[in-house]
């Protein structure tokens, strides 16, 4: 691990004395779906520092948050079978060979979980014998005060830290400070775990890029990217959309409308197309495709269309991906070839019905062998695997790539300027 590229501040796993202590460790194991895991890779990245802990005597407590279980109108807590961390003990148990237990506490129908009571003394102690090889927690935001504030939140904070010695945060995913990243680094003594190490290292060539730089950035609504979109604006050399933000700058900037684009988005992005009338960084993806209906690839309703024939006043169906000969284009084949450094968080399409726009960006950004490719977010990671497996066996271990396991917490950090004003990393500074 490259130590000089951390803050001094920082306090690593490789400096606390695990040996012989219970450890709680939060992880960004956030990969089930509907009761299945998409996909494995940000459980495997965490393979690494549960290793460590182990080798070094230290007897592990996990935990991880699982979807969105509260209701954010009637602020309930609905704990979802689809939701529960069972599949991941499952891959963890065929993996790893041990055994996890995980404990069962009373479940309120619109709180959650109240607590951490009792019952899960016997199972630490089983722990500490090496009866069982780990206690893995239910999902922290089954938990009524893993969220909220108040003395929920202050007394489920206090119960975590009661069940060890230690705290570890490799959860870089799970940016937002809530009491099972935040709240407890303020009453163990607690380190970064080496997942969290590696993210804040390979976020350094992101803000600190070697250039020119590009970034792709898509995303399925305007308003919610507006800041980290503009302080990536700031940052590139040149920057390529997709998805709505990409249909709302067209919008924004040749008058036309786009079924699904608001009238109040296209007026936010009149900004961004004033900054770059003058800077000229948006690269232009000319061939889109339209579609009569949300309803999939339907034979006869869908069609490749060209910017070039944009008049104001046009107007156009769903645009729901971009055609691969939009990577063919001299300036963009260009551009994405003669870069030093690309950060992708995109989908470049409405999937999983239309994907080409996807496949088409990753392959021909794999024909620049020089840059370094970073990838960002959950779903742009899905969408690399599921339509390049190949190409996504092939680099998964080569140094000119590096995926991250969480996209917003990137995007937080770019807007920030820095990782270390993450309000998690800042915990583990001491702040």
């Amino acid at each position: 691990m490259e130590r000089q590229r951390l803050d001094s501040k920082l306090r690593l796993i490789q400096d606390a004395d695990l040996n012989g202590k219970v450890v709680l460790v939060r992880f960004d194991h956030n990969v089930v779906k509907e009761g299945e895991i998409k996909d494995p890779y940000r459980i495997d990245r965490t393979f690494g520092t549960l290793y460590n802990i182990v080798e070094r005597g230290g007897r592990p407590i996990l935990m991880t948050h699982i979807g969105r279980p509260k209701d954010k109108k009637t602020g309930e807590i609905r704990c979802k079978a689809g939701e529960s961390i069972e599949p991941i003990i499952e891959y963890l148990s065929h993996k790893l060979h041990i055994r996890f237990h995980v404990p069962q506490f009373d479940i309120d129908p619109k709180l959650g979980i109240i607590g951490v009571d009792t019952s899960i003394n016997l199972a630490i102690k089983e722990l500490k014998e090496r009866r069982i090889g780990g206690i893995y927690l239910p999902n922290t935001r089954w938990f009524q005060g893993e969220e909220i504030n108040g003395k929920a939140r202050e007394n489920f904070a206090l119960q975590l830290a009661g069940l060890a010695d230690i705290f570890i945060n490799d959860a870089f995913g799970s940016w937002q400070p809530h009491a099972s990243t935040y709240d407890i680094a303020k009453l163990l003594p607690s380190y970064a775990g080496f997942l969290m190490q590696q993210e804040i290292v390979n976020l350094h060539s992101v803000l600190n890029p070697e250039r020119p730089f590009i970034a792709v950035v898509a995303g399925s609504k305007y308003d919610t990217k507006i800041k980290p979109l503009y302080a990536i604006y700031d940052k590139v050399d040149k920057l390529i959309l997709g998805g709505v933000i990409y249909n709302t700058f067209l919008c924004a900037k040749y008058g036309i409308s786009i079924a699904g684009v608001s009238e109040s988005d296209i007026e936010a992005a009149k900004d961004l197309v004033d900054k770059d009338s003058k800077k000229q960084k948006i690269i232009e993806l000319p061939y889109i495709v339209e579609s009569d209906t949300l309803e999939g690839r339907v034979e006869g309703k869908y069609r490749t269309i060209s910017i070039r024939d944009f008049k104001p006043g046009n107007k156009y169906n769903y645009i729901l991906d971009i055609d691969p000969r939009s990577f063919e284009d001299k300036s963009v084949y260009d551009n994405l070839s003669n870069a030093k450094t690309i950060f992708v968080n995109a989908v470049m399409g409405f999937t999983p019905h239309f994907s080409a726009g996807s496949a088409a960006l990753d392959n021909t950004i794999d024909h620049n062998r020089t840059a370094l490719k970073m990838y960002g977010g959950g779903d742009t990671l899905q969408e690399f695997k599921n339509l390049c497996p190949g190409l996504y066996l092939s680099v998964l271990d080569n140094n000119q790539y590096y995926f991250f396991t969480g996209g917003g917490t990137v995007l937080t950090a770019i807007e920030q300027g820095s990782p270390y004003g993450l309000k998690p990393v800042q915990a583990l500074m001491g702040q």
